[in-house]
């Protein structure tokens, strides 16, 4: 058993990857379009042509594929095999004999893999280095990637303070419950996360209006229920502030090139840095 599947058995880490296998069945082209003009906003460009492209813990594929489609290099590689076969599945849907594209089983914390790479003008991770237990190594692993004038696309868990620490606990019991009692934090949790909204579009005249059209609204192109199962399970499980993270990579020699951030909400902060 390999050090992946032995942590979730432990109820020590989520399975990602069983979560991106069932996101694979509601794909749509209109969420690959998504995530498409997610790169191009916040990277500033509209097309990656002539651009290699490191996608560190590539999940579902997705955003490999919208890279690759945008004209990039792709390397694509993942800790979780689940993950690797989704992105291999991607491939092979949209692009089945691109030699521009290459998918492996790897690990970011693993510095001999790493060694073999080599540098990428964009290393890009999107929510995966707060979920590997080592999240500032991680991040600077992932920095040690990007080539002279690159950039480092990285999204990571907000630290929220106390509600993190409750989070924390509530991801832990998940991921120890036996799968079929998972259920009864899973859905108070869900409760807690779209409670609000749905009361809100249910008062407006709209009811279920934000849930519908989540795959519309979602600047990243993801689907409502994945994402939730994600949040409640994703575990390993670290936050930190924005300006910890800026603090920290400009202590690597990058520069702040664009920031988006959820304020005092659960989520994602994303930054693009630029190597000096």
């Amino acid at each position: 058993m390999n050090n992946q599947a032995s942590e979730v058995q432990a109820g020590e880490r989520f399975a990602f990857g069983e979560n991106w296998q069932r996101f694979l069945q509601v794909l749509t082209p209109q969420r690959i379009e998504r995530a498409r003009e997610s790169l191009q906003t916040m990277l500033g460009v509209e097309s990656l042509a002539g651009k290699s492209f490191l996608d560190i813990g590539c999940g579902s594929g997705l955003f490999s594929l919208a890279a690759r489609q945008l004209g990039a290099v792709v390397h694509s590689f993942d800790f979780d095999p689940q993950s690797v076969a989704c992105t291999q599945e991607l491939k092979r849907r949209y692009a089945a004999d691109d030699n521009r594209w290459r998918i492996e089983q790897g690990s970011i914390l693993d510095r001999d893999y790493l060694g073999g790479l080599g540098t990428f003008d964009i290393a890009y991770s999107w929510g995966v280095l707060h979920h590997t237990g080592q999240m500032w190594p991680a991040i600077d692993n992932a920095a040690s990637l990007v080539s002279p004038d690159g950039s480092l696309f990285i999204a990571l868990y907000n630290d929220q303070g106390r509600a993190s620490r409750t989070w924390l606990r509530v991801k832990q019991l998940y991921n120890r419950l036996p799968r079929a009692l998972r259920w009864v934090v899973l859905y108070p949790a869900f409760v807690r996360l779209w409670g609000p909204t749905m009361l809100r579009d249910l008062l407006r005249g709209k009811p279920g209006f934000t849930w519908q059209n989540y795959a519309e609204k979602s600047t990243r192109g993801m689907s409502a229920w994945h994402d939730v199962v994600d949040w409640v399970g994703g575990l390993p499980f670290e936050v930190a502030s924005p300006q910890q993270v800026i603090a920290h990579c400009e202590s690597l020699g990058f520069r702040i090139e664009k920031h988006t951030d959820c304020g005092r909400g659960h989520g994602c902060n994303e930054f693009v840095f630029v190597r000096r």
